[in-house]
């Protein structure tokens, strides 16, 4: 296992069958396990199925990701509240003739 990555998995042997563990590294020394798997025939069943884990935990916290879904959900927002508010405070107020 990688120290510097974020997210990895643990391959462990249990018997006859595999288990599998996708860690989330919160300190240097401190990891969690985010999600975990087992009954795999064999080590390379779990790992292909590891792999595949840890690319979709990748891909769900890229950062880049979800600066994307924010900016397109405050943009949303701002269309549904312009298509909400009423005609008049759209309207332009005419100003008013104020004599001297």
């Amino acid at each position: 296992m990688t120290q510097s990555k974020k997210y990895d998995f643990r391959i462990e042997q249990e018997d006859s069958s595999w288990t599998v563990d996708i860690i989330s590294r919160v300190t240097s020394r401190t990891v969690v396990v985010s999600k975990s798997q087992s009954g795999f025939a064999t080590e390379a069943e779990a790992k292909t199925w590891a792999e595949d884990e840890v690319s979709k935990f990748l891909k769900r916290h890229n950062l880049n990701e979800q600066q994307k879904r924010r900016a397109r959900k405050i943009e949303d927002e701002k269309r549904v509240s312009m298509k909400s508010k009423p005609e008049e405070e759209l309207e332009e107020k005419p100003n008013e003739d104020q004599e001297d």
